[in-house]
């Protein structure tokens, strides 16, 4: 199945399983200060997952598009994208884990068609000095589920990501893990606050045995590796247990939701690719035929060219849909990200051998790409043109300047200091982010103080600007 069928077919699923299919919500939330993006389908869902009761009822799904800004210097590699989207369905105070993790196996494997042989799991450890068990009931779930699909079921206790790095999980198909496998809005269950809810979490992970792990993240393979042999597709949140008051002085007690809720989330691009057996998530069906366009733009080839091309491709649809969510690039807040999006995009694209106009046919590839599952996008294909266009315009002016200035730099064979990558900012355009990456990719070494240096003369930029703006406004 591709990417677009597995969309269609998981929502058909929810709606037959009873769920109300929800509308996605925007990517800059208009009601949460505390976050620039929607970065999970969770979020948006959060108040009713902590009791306030939905109009829609119970039982939800949908297709959540997400921004993880913080997993741009990730963008890259095979698995990360900062763009993605999120399947997703919820049940408030309704079913729980004997039916959650059926309903995900029987869509991974009887719908999608991936092979159980190739899916491995993770359940909660427990957490005995908090009074919290072993999440058996998960597991025993999940090993009926093998048997009855004539896998293996062996498990093993990892603990910690640092324990499965030297030892592997031997092969076994559910690996318990700890604080890996706890979910709380403030991390491991000591840390949560009196009242919050957390509870224990199940996540699934497809294996590919053509890669070969990567001992740079641990001597062996196992689920919560970074070797790049698991690729984790879905996670199922049994939200369970309350943060309870407790007699004793800095002591920690735990006590049952009366409504429990299930919450969860599975990438779209990545169970796509477990679909083509392929490791590489640009190579399904909703990245592929942008990194084609880059091709024919740029005259060089995917395999060549992949971590530029990748980067590209990313931040591109990225913008697209930020754009398409009313955001406009800035120096200000989603502004900025979007920005340094498009303009890390562009110096990819130079690299690549296009000098002018990627991003507007780019645009046209990805607007043809979304507009079923998105109107909006289409919709909005000619505005989303010109707001990457203007901003392409922009960039391109100083571009070279900037690089020109770098190289002068590399030639002094000195640190590079706060002071220049600050005129790199304020004279050609260069997000500092985008000036550091490219030092580290010319070989410059920074100075110790550079960020302090940067800072200071960024808030003389700004006082002056605001002692101007105040001088006119009295003219």
């Amino acid at each position: 199945m591709d990417a677009q069928q597995i969309r269609s077919a998981y929502l058909a699923m929810m709606a037959e399983r009873g769920h109300a299919l929800i509308d996605r919500a925007s990517l800059v939330p208009h009601n949460d200060p505390t976050t620039l993006f929607t970065g999970s389908g969770m979020q948006p869902l959060l108040g009713y997952l902590l009791g306030e009761p939905h109009p829609a009822g119970t039982m939800l799904a949908d297709v959540q598009p997400c921004v993880r800004a913080q997993d741009i210097d990730e963008v890259g590699d095979n698995r990360h994208t900062t763009f993605f989207e999120m399947l997703g369905n919820w049940s408030l105070g309704g079913y729980f884990k004997a039916e959650q993790i059926p309903m995900f196996w029987s869509f991974l494997v009887d719908v999608v068609g991936l092979d159980p042989n190739r899916i491995y799991v993770t359940v909660f450890a427990g957490d005995p000095e908090n009074g919290i068990p072993r999440d058996e009931e998960s597991a025993d779930i999940w090993t009926e589920l093998f048997k009855s699909a004539g896998v293996s079921h062996e498990r093993v206790d990892l603990l910690t990501e640092e324990h499965g790095n030297e030892v592997g999980n031997q092969g076994a198909r559910i690996a318990f893990y700890q604080d890996k496998n706890w979910w709380s809005r403030a991390g491991g269950p000591e840390a949560m606050p009196v009242g919050d809810p957390g509870g224990p979490d199940s996540e699934v992970f497809y294996y590919f045995p053509q890669v070969e792990h990567d001992t740079a993240y641990g001597r062996f393979p196992h689920q919560n590796s970074d070797g790049g042999q698991y690729m984790e597709i879905g996670n199922s949140v049994f939200m369970q247990y309350r943060r309870a008051e407790s007699g004793a002085p800095g002591a920690v007690s735990f006590a049952e939701l009366p409504n429990r809720n299930v919450d969860y989330g599975g990438g779209l691009e990545r169970i796509a690719a477990a679909s083509i057996d392929s490791p590489d998530v640009f190579r399904v069906s909703l990245l592929w035929p942008i990194i084609e366009k880059l091709q024919e733009l740029s005259g060089t080839s995917y395999d060549d060219t992949t971590h530029a091309m990748r980067i590209v491709t990313d931040h591109v649809r990225g913008a697209v849909f930020l754009a398409a969510d009313g955001v406009t690039p800035s120096n200000r807040e989603a502004g900025y990200v979007m920005r340094r999006l498009l303009r890390r995009a562009i110096r990819f694209a130079t690299e690549l051998g296009v000098e002018n106009n990627v991003l507007a046919p780019l645009v046209e590839v990805i607007a043809d790409i979304y507009s079923d599952a998105y109107p909006e996008v289409g919709e909005q294909r000619d505005t989303i043109v010109k707001v990457l266009q203007k901003e392409e315009r922009a960039f391109r002016r100083t571009l070279s300047k900037g690089l020109r200035e770098l190289r002068h730099i590399v030639k002094e064979a000195r640190p590079i200091t706060g002071a220049d990558f600050f005129t790199l900012s304020d004279t050609f355009g260069f997000p500092v982010e985008l000036s550091t990456e490219e030092a580290g990719r010319q070989g410059l070494t920074l100075t110790t103080d550079w960020r302090a240096e940067f800072d200071a003369l960024r808030e003389e930029q700004r006082l002056r600007s605001q002692t101007a703006t105040k001088l006119g406004a009295h003219d």
